[in-house]
């Protein structure tokens, strides 16, 4: 796999599924789709923040397809764009750390609801299935994160020797 690091032009066209970090794309795409239909499969109490970690996986969805498409389209040949590059992937790894450990914590409380209904005696497997689908919007949130920063990192790195 080719890299990009080495000073030469942004990718473009195909050549932005075999250039690294570029390469990235396509799972930033999955984990954090799958983070979004997670989330929006769960019951969403109005009082809770799972506002946030939809506003997140929509956005940053949404941006890595534009980003994608730009990417796709040959449009980022500027010399600004390593730049802008860089400082999305940076926005999109706060962002998703902020999500991750919010949905986190409200995960631990669903967490804790179940174990609390289950014990007094009450239907539990809304709740149970809420929780699970909870752990599995966590681990692909983490993922995301981990995956953004990989691309932020290189991405610096290629902006750094442009």
């Amino acid at each position: 796999m080719a890299s990009s690091t080495s000073g030469d032009v942004m990718p473009t066209g195909g050549r932005i599924f075999t250039t690294f970090p570029d390469v990235l794309f396509l799972p930033e795409f999955v984990f954090g789709g799958l983070v979004w239909i997670l989330v929006a499969c769960t019951h969403v109490d109005p009082r809770n923040p799972l506002g946030w970690v939809m506003f997140v996986s929509v956005f940053c969805f949404v941006i890595t397809t534009l980003w994608f498409f730009i990417f796709l389209c040959g449009a980022n040949q500027s010399s600004v764009w390593p730049g802008l590059d860089t400082g999305y992937h940076f926005v999109a790894i706060v962002f998703y750390l902020s999500a991750s450990v919010i949905l986190a914590f409200i995960t631990l409380a669903a967490g804790d609801a179940y174990k609390l209904a289950s014990a007094a005696g009450f239907p539990t497997d809304l709740l149970l299935k809420n929780y699970r689908l909870d752990i599995s919007a966590v681990v692909m949130s983490y993922v995301a994160t981990l995956l953004y920063f990989i691309h932020a990192i290189f991405s610096a790195l290629r902006w750094r020797r442009s």
